[in-house]
């Protein structure tokens, strides 16, 4: 027989699931993930794009200990989450971004869009996206300068004596299909032979990356295929100029799209938790791109389409949310009305 009295009893709050995956994996798969994007974009721009990487990787780590060590918080730079948001911010940068500049984005995107609110997990707002937001209200001609595919930037940033170009984007902005067409073809787009920030050129290299997230089971496919897709739809049924399969392809494969779909949409901290809530919040992640780049006076939409939805996702996890078990529809449609 059992002998209750010396058998201990361990009680602890839930919940009482264990799993391997932490935080600090989950970065970490989110790095490796960008591994293939970083590296094209070595290729295409020199050892400048690996500088610019890791001195935005550096600045955001020494940003968040430093916050947390004079406001006497635990040290959370294990976690790995500030040098995600260092590598995605130098990705939304051109090469040619001066390093100063890159270090005031990382101030921002760490200290105000993500410690101020309580540090990863607490932030409203994915924290990449706010550095860059900030940099291109601030700094917008420096955000705005673009060189030639397979130019390497000048060490250091600038862009003097670079090779400047229009990106595929401008093209598009001005509807300008033929330009578009003699400048770059479709599969150079894909692979990444054009103008742009650093790490969202290559849509190859991208959506090689989000495989691997979603074999990882990092992030789900609902909110990529769901942003993708209806930015996909949308170009499609009402192009600028050329036919509608032409004006898709550029679209989808042209700006950050990629990026966005895989690497910041699906942030754990700003996307809604249910199924139904991804997929609406992609949905409205793909809608806000078009408007804005159909009658924004920006090129790009997905920076702000992303942010918007960011501000939205505690409304959209607050009406799709499942009803419990034992529970009535009644029950869900007046919780949703308090």
């Amino acid at each position: 027989m059992t002998d209750y009295k010396n058998l201990k009893l361990i009680a602890t709050s839930s919940p009482h699931i264990r799993s391997s995956e932490s935080t600090q994996t989950i970065m970490r798969d989110v790095i490796v993930g960008m591994l293939p994007a970083l590296g094209w974009a070595v290729f295409c721009f020199g050892v400048e794009a690996l500088i610019l990487t890791a001195v935005s990787v550096v600045g955001c780590v020494v940003f968040e200990w430093l916050y947390r060590k004079i406001l006497h918080k635990p040290d959370s730079v294990a976690d790995l989450s500030a040098v995600v948001t260092g590598m995605l911010l130098a990705f939304t940068c051109p090469p040619t971004t001066p390093l100063w500049t890159i270090l005031i984005g990382d101030f921002f995107a760490i200290v105000v869009a993500k410690q101020l609110y309580g540090g990863i997990g607490k932030n409203f707002i994915n924290p990449a996206l706010a550095g860059r937001a900030f940099l291109v209200g601030s700094y917008a001609g420096i955000m705005t300068t673009w060189i030639a595919p397979q130019t390497a930037a000048p060490l250091f940033g600038g862009a003097v004596d670079a090779v400047t170009a229009a990106t595929p984007m401008a093209y598009l902005k001005t509807g300008d299909m033929e330009g578009l067409k003699a400048a770059y073809s479709v599969g150079d787009m894909f692979l990444g032979k054009i103008g742009g920030s650093m790490g969202e050129i290559s849509a190859l290299f991208l959506l090689v990356g989000g495989a691997y997230l979603l074999w990882r089971r990092v992030i789900s496919w609902h909110i990529p295929v769901a942003y993708i897709g209806t930015v996909a739809v949308l170009s499609f049924l009402f192009p600028k100029a050329g036919t509608g399969m032409e004006w898709m392809f550029y679209s989808v494969f042209g700006g950050g799209l990629f990026l966005g779909a895989f690497f910041m949409a699906t942030d754990y901290a700003t996307s809604p938790v249910t199924r139904k809530g991804q997929v609406v919040y992609g949905i409205g992640c793909g809608l806000f791109t078009v408007f804005i780049r159909y009658f924004g006076s920006y090129n790009e939409g997905v920076c702000y389409s992303i942010m918007v939805m960011n501000c939205c996702t505690a409304l959209i996890d607050r009406f799709v949310k499942p009803i419990r078990f034992g529970a009535m529809k009644s029950d869900k449609k007046g919780a949703a009305e308090k």
